[in-house]
């Protein structure tokens, strides 16, 4: 597929990640690469904010003014509308819905190509009514996309961001105290991928060639490494050294911090973790490994090899 125009939605670690894999792929020549801003954010006079939006511009991406939180879809589908690939790169702490309402208007825009947030974990293994209630609207979304036939699609299944295995937050590792918990016993897996690697697929699934077979209309799977939570905890020893306190969260903790606060998202997401079903999937089996990607592994990533 000819790629004329690219719309990226978010500007985090994901968003920039693709950004720069866009920019800087062989294979791109002429395609239009826009940023979706807010307005608030395009005329803002902070400092910072007006650096960082000359930043993109001096790249040579498009700042295209819009709100996917708040505006209602058919205002979204209006921009949208003026774009061939809409790729959603904005996902956490964001209302419920969110996701459904972007997906909404890309489908009433006719986009005739989307990746949609669902750079994560393999949704319809772990099914309806999981520990994390937000999963529900990711499998939704997917069945909006499977029926019908205009907008083609690619899901692209990831795993755990790699940063996002070092958030304090997130419980599992504690650089600062030298702590690393299991979720769910240390035999269970998860699948890790870096956002600097996330990007280079992305930008290979969008200028990549022979990629069309692959990526439309399909679930493909991407993996930087997959390893046991007994394997994290050796490669933390390995490498930053020194003794480290070691503890196991089992679906029976996972239940009492719910009853303590259940509407707390981080608990929630350790709760799927620790069930252990969609989380992790071979290296050697995923889209990344079989086009010859080598992406950036746990210890590698520890040891700085973050860009991928």
């Amino acid at each position: 597929m000819t790629t004329p125009s690219i719309l990226i939605i978010g500007a985090g670690e994901l968003g920039n990640a693709v950004l720069d894999a866009l920019l800087s792929h062989p294979n791109r020549t002429t395609t239009k690469i826009s940023l979706l801003r807010r307005p608030s954010t395009l005329t803002s006079s902070d400092p910072a904010v007006q650096q960082e939006n000359t930043r993109l511009t001096d790249l040579g991406i498009t700042l295209e003014p819009g709100d996917f939180v708040n505006s209602p879809v058919p205002e979204l589908a209006s921009t949208f509308r003026n774009y061939h690939t809409i790729i959603q790169c904005s996902g956490f702490g964001l209302p419920p819905g969110t996701q459904s309402r972007v997906t909404d208007a890309v489908l009433e825009a006719g986009v005739p190509r989307y990746f949609p947030w669902q750079f994560g974990l393999d949704y319809p293994a772990i099914g309806k009514g999981s520990a994390q209630d937000l999963f529900d609207e990711m499998l939704a979304v997917r069945e909006k996309l499977a029926a019908q036939t205009k907008t083609k699609w690619t899901v692209v299944s990831t795993g755990l961001f790699m940063s996002f295995l070092f958030e304090k937050g997130f419980g599992v590792v504690d650089l600062d105290e030298k702590k690393v918990m299991a979720l769910g016993g240390w035999e269970k897996r998860v699948t890790l991928t870096a956002a600097g690697d996330i990007g280079r697929v992305v930008a290979e699934m969008v200028f990549g060639e022979d990629v069309e077979r692959t990526t439309l209309d399909k679930v493909v799977f991407v993996a930087g490494d997959t390893v046991t939570y007994g394997e994290v905890a050796d490669v933390l020893e390995r490498v930053i050294g020194g003794e480290w306190e070691k503890s196991v969260l089992d679906m029976e903790g996972v239940r009492r911090e719910l009853e303590r606060a259940p509407e707390d998202g981080m608990t929630k997401y350790r709760g799927v973790f620790a069930a252990g079903r969609g989380t992790a999937w071979d290296v050697d089996r995923t889209w990344n490994h079989a086009r010859g990607m080598k992406l950036v592994g746990l210890e590698e990533y520890l040891r700085g090899g973050t860009k991928g």
